[in-house]
This record gives C-alpha cells, structure tokens and sequence, in this order.
C-alpha cells in the first residue's frame, strides 16, 4: 500500500464508536478513557472572542451574561461569555452570534447528565493522541478532514497533539473528538472542557494556642495523637526559604503580615488577571490566604505560625475554573520557578470528574521533572461531601433529586498516582463528617 493509499484510507476512516449513536455525536464527552453522558442546557450558550471582549448583536436578547476565563497559549486570551437567553430563542440567538464577525467559536453549554448542577464549557482545543509510528502525512490529513489547526505538543505523551478548531470547522469538539476515537490511526480524541472549581477548606484557628493539629497535649475534646507534632519536627528545622510551597488557589493576600520577612515571597502570579498579584478581590475571599497561612505563616509573635514558617511560599491565584490549558499552566509556572511543594485544596464542581490526557501529564510533569529534576510533592484535598473519592454511593434526598440512585463518584486530581489526598480529622483523631475518603 501507497503512502497516498493510506492518506485516502485515513481521511475516509469515519467510522464512529458503535456505542455512540449518530444523534449522540455530540453528546457524549470522551474523558480520561471514558465517556460521559452530558445534556444540553435549554437557555444558555457560550460565545468567544479574540484580542477583547466584543459585544453580542444588539438583536441578541440576553437576560444575562458571565465572563469565563479561558487562556489559548501564553498572554492570548479567548474571551469567553456565558450568555443566557430565553430557551425558545437559544437556537437563532447563536446562529446570529455565529455570524457576528467579532465571533471565533460559539458553543451550546451542557450538563453531566447524573449531575445536572456541573455546567460544562466548550473550548475550542482538541487532544488527539495518534498510534504509534503514524506518519506526518497522514497526521496532518486528519487534522486537515476537520478543519483543525495545529498548536503544540503535549509534552510527556508520545505522538499527541493539541490541536484548535478553526471558523471552517463544521462541527463542535464533542463531534469530532467522537469521530476521531475510532479511527485506527487515532488511539484516542478529547475536547478541552471547562468546568468551575470547588473550593474546600475554611479554617476558623487565629491563633497558636488554638492550632491543636500542630502540636496539643491533650484534653476532653483533644483525642491522642490528634496532632502532627510539629514542635518536634521544629526542632530538627523550621524550614528553608530554600523549599518553596505554591499554594494554587482562589487569591493570597501577600501582603497579609504573616507572609512578610525577606525572601518570603517567590514568583507570585495572577493567572486570572494575567499580573503578579494575586490578590483578593474582596474582604469575602480568603480561602486561599488561609491554606497558605495554615502550610507556611512566619513566626513573628502574632496571629497563626503555619507548619513550616521558615520555607517561602509561592502563591498562585487561578482562574475560578478548570481547563486543560489552565491546568498546564499552572504547572508549567511551578516547574519552572522551583517550587518543591504543591498544594491544591479544590477540585472540580462535578461528582465525577475523570483527568484529561493533558491535565494528566502536567502533574506527571511536575511530579517527575519539578524541583530541579527531583519531582515536586504535590497535594491534593479529598473534598468535603463525605463521599468517596473513587467509589459507588447509593444516593437519596438530595434536593430535587440532582442525584440519585447508584451515583459513581470520582475526583480525578485526587486519585493520580503522583498525588497525595488529604482528608480531614477532627481534634478527637477521627476522620471529619465531610471529608471524602478512599485508599488512594
């Protein structure tokens, strides 16, 4: 057979999973090699634009509009608009914002379909993993049959590709990556999803005397061993500015006093606003400014002193939602600034959130390639459902029944090989009411 002979036989090889039907193409996301059931929202869609924020056709009705941050590659953003609509205009409201010059990619938003509260976003970033020892031609005569562009390797996957849809893609993602699964040079196809992210912890301790879990000597609501004993560990080392702690969370107040001393901050980066301060916003955000006060607050005689008061923190404000491209950056941003420790206290608002191939890969990355070659240590919370983290639970009673019946929960982040899940206990040494749980 000819190279042209296998050329023709790629761009031909449609064939879909013979488990998605042809009226299901674009309901089914491929995800971490699974498939996920999703609906379509009734009143809603998502509408993208280049360089700024443009404004939508004055004859586009919207009753209401949310901006969603979504990063292509570098500094270029992709302004991302949640636009609300009512559910009889939904179809035509699209196709005029479709038309609109200013519009790159305009999207249906969808619902996991065993948890109608988890709203997935499109983005317009295809993954597609090829077979072993396929050749360039045929590669580039693939992405060609859908219109797609190419834009980077994904580093620590063999032959795998990120790939953009263009304005002459004729499907969205979910369709493609479908069609694209069960062809044989393809080993397997993901649309780039974005989903909120769900913050866990919110600790209420201002003072030593009150951080039991450092080091406590026991009492009626103090249970044995409830406690790190970290006044022994201080007395080997209180940590070195030299290892530095990322804290990756929702905002850091660094200029809180408990993070002040000479070399106390290192690469500090607001990936949301695109600056070096990742600030709160408002006096109601504080969650990320207490993990980090809880891993590292100095020693200085006042407030709370933090597990390893001598180590320098790197504090880390994401964007408030989850994508494969943010989660690549954030990780890129840790290698490359040397932090030793990473640690993330959310994970995805969804009840099973498998990872993606390239979100895979950038904790392996830190893991393995991180520290200078010695792997980062990296941390994750179990969460706070009092569920598994990776199990089957029979549900009832939650409110109008968003989940029911066998329901199969998973956090992805939780369950990679190269992370640690921390769940939460109480001063009595047990494990807290809401934590998540699991052997991993």
């Amino acid at each position: 057979m000819t190279l042209d002979d296998d050329l023709t036989k790629a761009v031909q090889s449609d064939a879909v999973n013979p488990d998605v039907a042809q009226q299901n193409l674009g309901l089914i996301l491929q995800r971490g090699g699974e498939e996920l059931a999703l609906v379509k929202v009734s009143d809603r869609f998502t509408v993208c634009f280049t360089g700024e924020m443009q404004e939508l056709p004055e004859s586009i009705e919207a009753i209401a509009k949310a901006q969603i941050p979504y990063t292509t590659s570098g500094e270029s953003s992709i302004y991302m608009e949640e636009v609300t609509v009512e559910a009889e205009k939904l179809e035509a409201a699209m196709v005029l914002a479709r038309e609109s010059e200013n519009t790159t990619f305009a999207s249906h938003v969808y619902q996991v379909q065993d948890n109608r509260e988890t709203f997935v976003y499109l983005a317009n970033q295809l993954t597609i993993q090829f077979s072993p020892s396929i050749e360039e031609d045929i590669k580039e005569a693939i992405a060609a049959q859908f219109n797609l562009k190419h834009l980077k390797p994904v580093q620590g996957i063999p032959n795998t590709f990120v790939y953009q849809l263009t304005k002459e893609s004729s499907e969205n993602p979910l369709k493609i990556a479908n069609r694209l699964t069960k062809k044989p040079e393809v080993v397997t196809a993901e649309a780039n999803i974005i989903l909120r992210q769900e913050c866990f912890y919110h600790p209420t301790d201002s003072f030593y005397p009150q951080q039991w879990y450092l080091a406590n000597k026991g009492g009626s609501q103090l249970g044995i061993n409830s406690h790190i004993d970290a006044e022994k560990a201080w007395d080997i080392s209180r940590g070195v500015r030299s290892v530095v702690v990322a804290i990756i969370d929702d905002d850091i107040d660094i200029n809180h006093p408990d993070f002040q001393g000479e070399g106390k901050i290192v690469a500090p980066r607001d990936f949301k606003e695109r600056n070096f301060l990742p600030l709160p916003e408002s006096d109601q955000e504080s969650h990320g400014t207490a993990c980090a006060g809880i891993a590292v607050a100095e020693e200085n005689g006042t407030g709370v002193v933090g597990v390893a008061p001598g180590c320098a923190l790197m504090p880390l404000r994401d964007t408030g939602f989850l994508d494969d491209q943010s989660i690549e950056e954030l990780f890129e941003w840790v290698i490359e600034k040397g932090a030793s420790v990473i640690s993330c206290s959310w994970a995805a608002s969804a009840v099973r959130f498998p990872l993606s191939l390239r979100q895979n890969a950038a904790i392996n990355r830190a893991a393995t390639e991180g520290r200078k070659g010695k792997g980062c240590v990296i941390v994750f919370a179990a969460g706070n459902s009092n569920r598994p983290i990776n199990g089957t639970i029979y549900e009832r009673g939650w409110r109008e029944n968003i989940i029911n019946g066998p329901t199969q929960w998973l956090n992805g982040f939780a369950i990679h090989p190269d992370v640690i899940a921390v769940s939460a206990c109480t001063s009595l040494n047990k494990k807290s009411v809401y934590s998540n749980w699991g052997t991993n």
